[in-house]
């Protein structure tokens, strides 16, 4: 069995907002097989005081933990092999680039930068340094686009005609956010609502249908101001935003293996809750033969889930008039873990098999995700908030 991959982790915070690296990443590398695959050797967090408290705070070793302030210091540890950084979306070229150039693995959330242009330095840093990369677009690694795949390879529904979806989301409510968030409302730092909600359905459906051979983007400001909260409710100031609140999008793919030559694609995301009773998430794909309908009741991301959300989508036979429960499952080893943490541990797991095989990557790279961030940018040049 290979050595584990040495992991040092950058935003494991005691005091975070949103707490993604504990709830999402921890889960998986300290559970049995994460451990037989992973060590954490290290945390990079604002001061190697504020790292010290992390290890306290999730009961790592103190004594095999090394703690930093200084991402410089982080990359010059030769007994790191993986970075994970999983800070503000604006931190993530600043506390990764060394290591990258320094030609260490790097493992990133998305959005992998907080623009296009710096996502690509990243990239091309790491193909300068041959360091391996993955990004935290983990939709791909979902079960649900498996059994889609499957499914639709299997011509059951003959070739896609169109595909449609309604989501809500982004944040919880419509007209405020949490204070901790108030930079959900800063374009310019990019982490918001188009480039993670939106943006996260977005690349499970081309995931599932391929990549578009067009794309044409509409975009509106409803809500020109968020109204900030405390962890009671209370409000305590507002803020101006620059982050458009209504998406649309139409595009076209070419014709493929499953879909048809100018098969189309309309999408729709709202900011905030959905009608009371409506679900938040609601995706058909319309074929030659039939109609696949995929429906969450209360939560956005399908590659995240709880426990609302059915294991299953349904499909309509045209022919027969029958519609069919069609079941999907997580794997065993994943189902011991929270289901923040699933599509996140496929991610490491399939990390850790191409380290191990040398095979081409089954995940989105850098490179992947430089190229997803240049398609969202695109959409929104002619965008004027």
């Amino acid at each position: 069995m290979a050595p584990p991959i040495r992991v040092g982790i950058i935003g494991l915070s005691a005091s975070a907002k949103t707490a993604w690296a504990s709830r999402a990443h921890l889960p998986y590398l300290l559970s049995p097989r994460g451990r037989e695959k992973y060590q954490v050797v290290a945390l990079l967090n604002s001061s190697a005081d504020a790292a010290r408290a992390a290890v306290a705070a999730y009961d790592l070793d103190p004594n095999t933990t090394r703690t930093y302030g200084n991402p410089a210091e982080l990359a010059a540890d030769k007994e790191i092999d993986l970075v994970v950084c999983v800070t503000r979306v604006d931190k993530h070229y600043e506390t990764v680039i060394d290591s990258v150039r320094a030609g260490k693995d790097a493992f990133v959330e998305w959005p992998l930068a907080q623009n296009g242009r710096r996502a690509r330095e990243l990239a091309d840093a790491a193909a300068a340094s041959g360091a391996r990369t993955v990004v935290g677009l983990q939709g791909v690694k979902a079960p649900v686009v498996a059994k889609l795949r499957e499914v639709l390879e299997s011509g059951r529904i003959g070739k896609v005609l169109s595909s449609e979806l309604r989501v809500f989301g982004g944040l919880n409510d419509r007209v405020s956010a949490p204070e901790g968030l108030a930079y959900f409302a800063q374009r310019e730092v990019g982490g918001n609502i188009y480039t993670i909600g939106f943006a996260h359905v977005f690349d499970m459906v081309l995931a599932v249908l391929g990549e578009l051979a067009s794309a044409k983007g509409d975009f509106h400001l409803q809500r020109p101001e968020f109204k900030l909260v405390d962890a009671t409710g209370k409000a305590v100031g507002t803020v101006p935003s620059s982050v458009p609140d209504l998406i649309h999008l139409s595009g076209k793919w070419n014709e493929s293996k499953i879909t048809q030559r100018n098969a189309t694609l309309h999408y729709r995301f709202r900011r905030g809750q959905s009608f009371p009773g409506e679900p938040v998430l609601s995706w058909s794909i319309a074929g030659e033969k039939g109609e696949i309908r995929i429906v969450s009741p209360d939560f956005t991301f399908l590659q995240v889930g709880h426990d609302s959300i059915p294991s299953f989508f349904e499909v309509h036979d045209h022919h027969t008039n029958n519609v069919e429960k069609v079941e999907w499952q997580w794997e065993d080893w994943a189902k011991e873990l929270p289901y923040t943490a699933r599509s996140i541990g496929a991610l490491y797991e399939a990390f850790a098999d191409v380290k191990a095989s040398g095979a081409k990557e089954s995940y989105p790279t850098f490179d992947y995700a430089a190229g997803r961030h240049e398609l969202l940018d695109g959409l929104l040049s002619e965008w004027k908030a």
